[in-house]
């Protein structure tokens, strides 16, 4: 993260200019730096929320380290204003680098004493990283450790209760696109240094696996202020996550060294860690194994590898990350957590393999997804809002890894993830000036399903093809591509599946409450909010669930789609149910407010139009009623993340549920 960052200001340092300008342009490169000095107390909170959290700092050499704490949500939390207190169980005292950093001189004997209190003059620097992977959330964190206790917990010193005060001087929230979801417990560990020699290098076959398995690693580095690669003032750390097998072993030699390689795929467009690498390539990397609590810890040089650099390493990619690690340890069983599978990212492109490897035979089936997606039919809305009909072709059940034909494809209010590259991916040898955006950019995109299922079971690939509706706004190259296409062209896109959140679906959270001896759904009132583009799919038109409130705000120019909506289910409109927010709006030739027909006819439908912006009071009163209480409402959140900010804010304490799509 960069250092001295200031409201107003572009905050931003030499090796961070450096990379904005190197792939982005003077144009297209971030003006303002969004890092916050210091620690809100929202960011607190969503710490505080997160069961795991990954530190970074410097051993005595200078060099980087990651590590990875936690297992329940709490053990890290605002103690004082811009103050996190860590306590963590169970911490591995003798193989953890971080751990050995702050506690035991770095020197990675086992220095450690028991029960001292460590106050680093000034100040440790470190780094961090909140992660909840169920929710996808994350904050970056940036300062230093100012005090701090290690009690040795074992027989044998091998496991340690910290106690330890980090001082915040950055926060800033990251970008979760390529998180797959998982559910975090807590575990003993029993750790167990498994790597050979001081340095540990070669890795052993066991690392290897780990490295090829892992869908996820934390990786750490440093800045200083001064850009002459003095002592380091600030640090960062983040995560990299994707397919497992993201990164790949280059090389493995005694002789010649240790040589890993990941692919940069396209984020928020910040590139701090990159502009970090660039000014200093010290690095540190864990590799944690989420089954089996075993954990890879690295440290090394890194380079940036930009065009056919990074394509010699890995075909068909622009930009790269190499690391030629210097020191490795690889400890069997040394998280204090486990990790399941919930979800897996939509974003997530296929394995990128290196140009030496053979991808093994199942990584290309796999690819196909499940199945092709062919646009029929398309219907303008609005004028930047469109209605898309795909006929979707299953592939065979041989080349899916589960069969979808026991149940139907989707729920109402899910999401399909559709391939675009084919059409718009121009290859790594084309940089797009004209859109940096692109850079690494996989095309794969996710959109909600606007029509109802069919009937399970689907029909099977001999069978007529399935039709499904998307209903989405243009904006970018693949909605751009989606509304000009000559449709007498076949278009065919790879479905990569269907998806979503199961606890979003309104008779799920019905039963559940009734199960959980909560007020029955009748009894409640249920608030859902929303912005932009709705679908009457996402409504049942299940009696139970009344008294229902639907607060929908929508662009002036979209109120078309309010009306084929609410015309398509009535009952969503009728005795004030939905209360519809219209932001901008249009002088009539006298000068005064016109009224829009179409204003009009959602009126006479029963909707109330407010021409205004949605407040707080109005997302509170929605649910009153009479009925405010524990159990007594919910409110059901589906917007855009600066929408979706206020709301959580307004709703603090209720029975919220909401989906992130900050990807």
């Amino acid at each position: 993260m960069a250092t001295a960052v200031a409201s107003g200001g572009e905050g931003w340092h030499a090796g961070e200019r450096a990379i904005h300008q190197t792939l982005l342009g003077a144009r297209e490169r971030p003006r303002d730096n969004p890092t916050y000095r210091g620690l809100t107390p929202s960011y607190g909170y969503r710490v505080q929320s997160s069961p795991l959290v990954t530190f970074g700092t410097l051993d005595r050499d200078g060099r980087p380290w990651t590590t990875v704490w936690g297992g329940e949500a709490g053990f890290c939390r605002p103690v004082a204003q811009g103050v996190l207190g860590i306590r963590g169980a169970a911490v591995d005292a003798r193989f953890d680098p971080v751990l050995d950093a702050l506690f035991g001189g770095g020197t990675g004997q086992g220095g450690i004493q028991d029960g001292e209190v460590v106050r680093p003059e000034g100040g440790r620097v470190m780094s961090g990283l909140s992660i909840d992977l169920e929710t996808r959330d994350r904050v970056k964190l940036a300062g230093r450790m100012v005090a701090g206790a290690v009690s040795l917990t074992a027989q044998d010193g091998a496991l340690a209760d910290l106690q330890m005060a980090f001082q915040v001087t950055e926060s800033l929230g990251n970008c979760p696109k390529y998180l797959n979801k998982k559910r975090i417990v807590p575990q003993i560990p029993r750790p167990h240094l498994a790597s050979q020699g001081r340095l540990g290098l070669p890795l052993s076959g066991e690392a290897i696996e780990l490295v090829h398995k892992a869908d996820l690693f934390f990786i750490s580095s440093k800045h200083s202020a001064a850009d002459n690669g003095s002592e380091a003032e600030s640090m960062d750390t983040n995560h990299r996550g994707g397919p497992a097998g993201l990164v790949r072993v280059f090389r493995n030699d005694a002789s010649e060294g240790v040589t890993l390689v990941y692919p940069e795929y396209s984020g928020n467009r910040l590139y701090q860690t990159l502009g970090n690498l660039q000014t200093d390539p010290s690095v540190g990397l864990a590799i944690p194994d989420f089954e089996t609590g075993d954990v890879l810890y690295l440290t090394g040089r890194a380079s940036i590898l930009i065009g056919d650099k990074a394509a010699a390493y890995l075909p068909c990619t622009k930009l790269a990350v190499r690391i030629d690690v210097q020191e490795a340890r690889f400890v069997k069983d040394g998280l204090p957590f486990r990790g399941s599978a919930i979800d897996y990212s939509p974003y997530n492109p296929p394995v990128r393999h290196l140009a030496t490897e053979k991808p093994p035979p199942e990584a290309t089936a796999n690819e196909s997804g499940l199945g092709t997606a062919r646009l029929v039919a398309r219907e303008e809305i609005t004028p930047t809002i469109s209605r898309y009909v795909f006929r979707l072709s299953l592939a065979s059940p041989s080349s899916t890894a589960t069969s979808p034909r026991s149940a139907s494809l989707w729920h109402a209010g899910q999401h399909v993830t559709l391939d675009f590259g084919p059409e718009l991916d121009h290859g790594w040898s084309h940089m797009r000036d004209d859109d940096p955006q692109s850079l690494n950019d996989n095309f794969v995109r996710t959109f909600t399903v606007s029509s109802h299922p069919p009937p399970p079971p689907p029909p099977p690939p001999s069978s007529d093809p399935v039709e499904f509706e998307i209903t989405a706004r243009r904006h970018g190259p693949a909605t751009a591509l989606l509304a000009k296409w000559n449709l007498r062209v076949p278009l065919e896109l790879p479905v990569l599946g269907f998806g979503g959140e199961e606890a979003f679906r309104l008779p799920v959270l019905a039963q559940a409450a009734e199960n959980d001896g909560a007020a029955t759904p009748s009894q409640r009132t249920t608030s859902i909010f929303a912005s932009g583009v709705l679908s009457s799919s996402s409504h049942h038109g299940d009696d139970a669930m009344r008294p229902l409130k639907l607060l929908w705000s929508l662009r002036r120019e979209d109120l078309a789609l309010a009306v084929k909506v609410l015309e398509k289910d009535p009952a969503l409109a009728k005795d004030g149910t939905t209360t519809l927010f219209v932001t901008g709006s249009v002088r009539s030739d006298s000068g005064g407010l016109a009224k829009d027909e179409k204003i009009v006819r959602l009126e006479e439908m029963g909707v109330v139009v407010k021409m205004m912006r949605m407040g707080r009071d109005d997302v509170l009163g929605a649910a009153a009623d009479g009925k405010s209480g524990q159990n007594k409402r919910r409110f059901f959140c589906c917007t855009g993340p600066e929408l979706m900010k206020g709301l959580l804010q307004w709703t603090k304490g209720e029975d919220v549920v909401f989906e992130s799509f900050q990807y």
